[in-house]
């Protein structure tokens, strides 16, 4: 299953494809026992997928097929025991991909030109995905970043890896003398061709970026290098050799007091905007504001759902599975802010106060 949603990804997902390009959502769970009746409820939205092929004049019968074999696949492919928040399913003629999404996503199926990526865009902005490099004079690792996890990147040749002779980390830094390790022109040459990885890595999947290791590795790091410049350094060693749970452990009070300074930094943006009548808020509002490219700055609260339905000039609140009713209104409203360049930030509910649980900073 997919999971890393890059600019090119995006791009070619968004991509016209001959018709029918069916988008198949389903919300999933991750823990008991909200997640027993998850393959249940799979197997049903597939087959209402198959039904609406079947039923659609416009899908010739050898489309109809190949595409119907394509969900299958895909079906096959899905494994629920790792189920996040939501599951999407994409297939057209000669093609199918799953993605695991870490954010929940309405049960429907759309079948169009070009497959759905609004609850891709919105869930990938939500779990603010970063990387980890982590040095040591033998090896570096890339660690790819999400909401409360990390994994090891197997990316970009990383890891790399270099042999040392007589290397002993633990002993240098028993005697004091973990910094010899670092003046070697060796290990200098070792972190210039790992400067040099990481950004095409960063080319093609451009994140925030936090560089660990021994104090001696961050400066060389910075003196021989200049792609991690902008990056938080943090000084733990260790973790080039380290796993996924102690890199995730000595990560997450950066990761948290990070959280916490955007989220006071939004909300200082938002009580200025008020007193500059920049501001907007609910998705009635806000939906046509994005639509007119007027957000600069847009908030939403971390489980923030609403159900709508279009009344012609506005929205209203409506029921899950009235007619016409629009669960993902928020997605959409998240997905025209990125297109439009403005800055998106989740943050914890409760944050926006009387805001509604959307909130945004205009630019006119």
């Amino acid at each position: 299953m997919e999971h890393v949603l890059s600019p090119a990804t995006l791009a070619e997902l968004r991509r016209p494809r001959p018709y029918p390009a069916v988008s198949v959502l389903t919300p999933t769970h991750r823990r008991e026992p909200y997640n027993a009746q998850d393959q249940v409820r799979l197997r049903n939205i597939v087959a209402e997928a198959k039904r609406q092929l079947e039923a659609d004049p416009a899908v010739s019968r050898e489309r109809r097929a190949d595409v119907a074999r394509r969900l299958d696949r895909a079906m096959s492919e899905v494994d629920l025991t790792h189920a996040e928040d939501g599951l999407v399913i994409f297939a057209a003629v000669g093609e199918h991909q799953v993605w695991s999404l870490a954010r929940t996503v309405p049960e429907r199926v759309v079948l169009s030109d070009t497959f759905l990526t609004r609850n891709l865009v919105s869930a990938q902005t939500a779990v603010r995905p970063f990387w980890v490099l982590s040095l040591a004079a033998d090896r570096v690792a890339l660690w790819d970043g999400g909401m409360e996890r990390v994994t090891e990147a197997r990316v970009g040749g990383f890891p790399l890896t270099r042999r040392v002779e007589n290397f002993d980390p633990e002993r240098q830094q028993r005697v004091g003398d973990l910094q010899s390790a670092f003046r070697e022109e060796r290990t200098r040459q070792f972190l210039r061709e790992t400067d040099n990885a990481l950004a095409a890595v960063l080319r093609d999947r451009p994140r925030r970026l936090y560089v660990t290791g021994e104090p001696a590795a961050l400066s060389l790091f910075d003196e021989v290098g200049s792609t991690a410049k902008g990056a938080v350094h943090v000084p733990h060693g260790g973790l080039a050799h380290g796993t996924p749970e102690s890199v995730w452990q000595a990560m997450r009070p950066v990761i948290e007091a990070e959280a916490r300074r955007s989220a006071a930094a939004v909300t200082r943006s938002l009580e200025t905007a008020r007193g500059r009548r920049a501001f907007a808020a609910g998705v009635d509002e806000l939906w046509q504001t994005a639509r007119d490219g007027r957000v600069r700055l847009l908030a939403v609260e971390e489980n923030y759902r609403v159900t709508v339905k279009d009344a012609g000039n506005h929205l209203v609140f409506a029921e899950s599975g009235d007619a016409g009713s629009r669960e993902d209104i928020v997605d959409e409203i998240v997905e025209q802010c990125l297109e439009t360049g403005a800055e998106v930030h989740f943050v914890p509910d409760g944050t926006l106060g009387d805001a509604d649980g959307i909130a945004a900073v205009l630019r006119y």
